[in-house]
């Protein structure tokens, strides 16, 4: 068995709060502008079982926990939503990851009982010991109109990275957050977590190691997958129906019913890798 880190702070973002209160207001002030929701076609929701098989077929790379990890995992981000005073309404999708170096992966569930595993894929949190590069925080967080999506332009910075990925990926954000600076004092300080693609051709190869300057970076694969799906698109769908689809959905998007708003973090304090934690086979293909 695993713990998590006792020293880890974890910040949390309620279902219900301040948080929750500004993007239900930002909502209803969308309503008052007087914006008008356009009628959709309404089409069969892909299920939990379709995305479970969409995630075996598209995502790469992909990482196999055995069935006791996935378990353990599964209990982890139950533990975190009842320490942070969250009581899902029903069961949802859940992003839970591992920040610990030895791991960095993502993992997929239904947050149902008990939880259901539906794919594992590595990715890339804050790497320590370099300047303005900052200890991914833990806790839940959550993903909500307060905090606006966007998407990438797909041009490179002054180092010639295309720092958000392609052109197109959608940057999931989660606001500023309080994280341990990895450099001098190591103090608490503010950083902007997201989650979001990356240079398919310099960075993304390196997955699974710790790399980013504190967010969270997925394979571009993930990354479609969980915008086509609407994985964490509980209140975007909510002003979909209620006021107009946020210019940031995808048009022709698949909802999955079951849309969920929650990021996990987690440290599991682990001295070495685990042997599922390495992508079996290369995985060097461009998304």
């Amino acid at each position: 068995m695993f713990a998590l880190r006792s020293s880890a702070r974890r910040q949390v973002a309620p279902g219900s709060g301040p948080g929750r209160r500004i993007a239900l207001a930002g909502l209803l002030w969308l309503l008052a502008a007087g914006a008008t929701a356009q009628p959709q076609p309404l089409a069969p929701q892909p299920s939990v079982a379709d995305v479970a098989r969409a995630f075996g077929e598209q995502v790469r790379p992909v990482l196999a926990p055995p069935i006791d990890e996935q378990t353990r995992y599964g209990e982890l981000a139950a533990q975190a939503l009842r320490a942070a005073g969250i009581t899902p309404l029903g069961p949802q999708f859940v992003i839970m990851v591992d920040r610990n170096p030895q791991v960095q992966a993502a993992l997929l569930y239904w947050m149902a009982q008990p939880p259901v595993f539906l794919g594992a894929t590595p990715v890339s949190t804050g790497r320590v010991g370099q300047f303005d590069h900052f200890e991914t925080p833990t806790g839940v967080f959550s993903h909500s109109l307060s905090n606006p999506d966007f998407r990438a332009e797909g041009t490179r910075n002054a180092n010639g990275i295309l720092g958000y990925g392609a052109k197109g990926m959608r940057v999931y954000d989660f606001g500023w957050q309080t994280a341990d600076k990895g450099w001098g004092d190591r103090a608490p300080a503010t950083m902007r977590l997201q989650m979001h693609a990356t240079d398919p051709y310099l960075l993304e190869p390196r997955l699974g190691t710790a790399q980013s300057k504190g967010c969270i970076r997925i394979p571009a694969t993930f990354n479609r997958l969980i915008d086509r799906f609407g994985l964490l698109d509980a209140d975007y769908e909510l002003a979909a129906a209620l006021v107009a689809p946020p210019w940031v959905l995808l048009r022709d998007r698949a909802p999955a019913a079951g849309a969920g708003r929650y990021l996990i973090i987690v440290d599991t304090a682990r001295a070495a890798r685990p042997a599922w934690a390495t992508p079996a086979g290369p995985e060097k293909g461009k998304p």
